[in-house]
């Protein structure tokens, strides 16, 4: 059993708490206050008025796919050679003894997101992952929490070195459009195949993962920068009647009216590097304040490893300097993200019942440049104390 006590406590649930508390047993958050009373066996950790805020969550990533310092050797991101791949599971893929793990959870991000960069069509699918653990398995939080697919210039870029299809914006939607036609129609078989069993398709490991697609189990996570690649997205969700983030979302500010409309979540990012292809070329930190203003759900991400995922609270720092509200800047890495992963039953935010994922600042990791972290916890666990 661990207290936490006299901490500037951001709940990330509605309230803050100035001189509070909070108990923590067998890995849950079991009270929050002030005046709290815990038995005489508790590890106590003085806060000494420090911000607490709830762990982190980068809500779009690729830690431990790309593992730090290597090339070919450590590259397990993208399956270049196939454009459609919707049965590869990040968890397969992710080593967690990579040093960038440790860098995220003593920079206070405890969860990640993380899977499949964008070089196919359908690229597979997504996990969320505690930042601490040795055995991946033992560190998810959900799986699958998502699908990926991908627009614009990396799937066309991919496949015209590959010499094949698809080499255009027509023929990555086409592919993607096909391979969701075929998905529907393996499992209307499956169906009918309860009641016939010789209707029944011959097992299909592509089309078994994209049923949770369609079931409306996992949202398409779409990477997309430019404003028509994002409405392109948009546009076949809708076609299938299914759920859809917008991951990047780099020209989402030119059409935030139209996104609000829509009302799809945006996880914007990664902001915080330079303009390296066309579809970047309206890239600013302006971007999650209009979309916020407009009434779009936003969190903001760092693409690790494109931006080191410690520096997650930096790029919403820098939003925050941009015009966004700090508060929801906040909410940006942390309640946000959650929501929109489908997570926040177990994180996000500081509540009975939830995981204890808690970390402790010298300082505010969103104004202040020199903030260092002062201790974090991951499910009710010490695992970085400075």
């Amino acid at each position: 059993m661990i207290l936490i006590k006299n901490g500037y406590i951001y709940t990330m649930a509605g309230e803050t708490i100035e001189g509070g508390s909070i108990l923590v047993d067998d890995g849950k958050i079991v009270e929050i206050g002030k005046d709290i009373v815990a038995p005489l066996d508790a590890k106590v950790i003085d806060a000494e008025g420090r911000m607490i805020t709830p762990g982190f969550i980068d809500a779009h990533c690729h830690l431990g796919m790309w593992e730090d310092g290597m090339g070919f050797e450590g590259d397990d991101g993208n399956e270049w050679v196939e454009p459609v791949t919707p049965h590869l599971r990040a968890i397969d893929g992710i080593n967690p003894m990579d040093i960038t793990f440790k860098e995220a959870y003593e920079g206070g991000v405890t969860t990640a997101v993380t899977g499949p960069g964008s070089a196919n069509v359908v690229g597979g699918q997504f996990v969320a992952v505690k930042t601490y653990g040795k055995r991946v398995d033992d560190m998810i939080v959900k799986e699958p929490v998502a699908m990926k697919i991908a627009f614009g210039e990396n799937p066309k870029r991919v496949h015209e070195d590959q010499k094949q299809s698809p080499i255009t914006r027509m023929a990555t939607a086409a592919k993607l459009r096909e391979t969701l036609f075929e998905a529907k129609e393996y499992l209307n078989k499956k169906e009918e195949g309860v009641e016939d069993p010789s209707k029944m398709p011959e097992y299909d490991m592509k089309m078994e993962a994209m049923i949770k697609v369609l079931k409306k189990e996992i949202p398409l996570k779409a990477h997309a920068h430019r404003a028509d690649d994002i409405l392109t997205a948009i546009r076949i969700a809708k076609e299938f009647a299914l759920d859809i983030t917008l991951d990047h979302c780099t020209e989402g500010h030119l059409i935030a009216d139209i996104l609000a409309e829509e009302g799809k979540p945006a996880l914007v990012g990664p902001s915080l590097t330079d303009r390296s292809k066309i579809e970047l070329r309206n890239q600013t930190f302006d971007t999650p304040r209009i979309l916020n203003e407009a009434g779009v759900k936003i969190a903001i991400i760092t693409d690790s490893p494109v931006i080191p995922l410690q520096y997650l609270s930096l790029c919403a720092g820098l939003a925050a300097k941009s015009g966004l509200d700090e508060m929801e800047a906040l909410k940006a890495i942390t309640i946000n993200p959650a929501e929109i992963v489908g997570i926040s039953d177990r994180v996000g935010s500081l509540e009975v019942g939830k995981d204890a994922d808690i970390v402790i600042f010298d300082g505010n990791p969103l104004k202040d440049i020199d903030c260092k972290t002062f201790a974090t916890i991951i499910d009710g666990k010490v695992v970085y104390r400075r």
